[in-house]
């Protein structure tokens, strides 16, 4: 699955407002560039992407059976 059919998987599931979603949608996007982009730049954003996942926490926890 490419980022384009990813996007539009989210789109019709109404799963924008899942954050880990679109985590995962970066990433895509990110993989689907690497060729083109520096190293250094690549792992930047990896780091990045990396970073905003980990402070979603774990918010999920009690309410899983409704976000999943």
């Amino acid at each position: 699955m490419d980022s384009q059919e990813l996007a539009k998987y989210l789109e019709t599931t109404d799963s924008i407002s899942k954050p880990w979603l679109l985590v995962q949608l970066r990433l895509k996007k990110l993989q689907e560039r690497r060729d083109t982009i520096p190293s250094a730049t690549y792992e930047q954003e990896l780091a990045d992407i990396y970073q905003d996942l980990m402070n979603l926490g774990e918010w999920w926890q009690g309410i899983e059976e409704e976000v999943f």
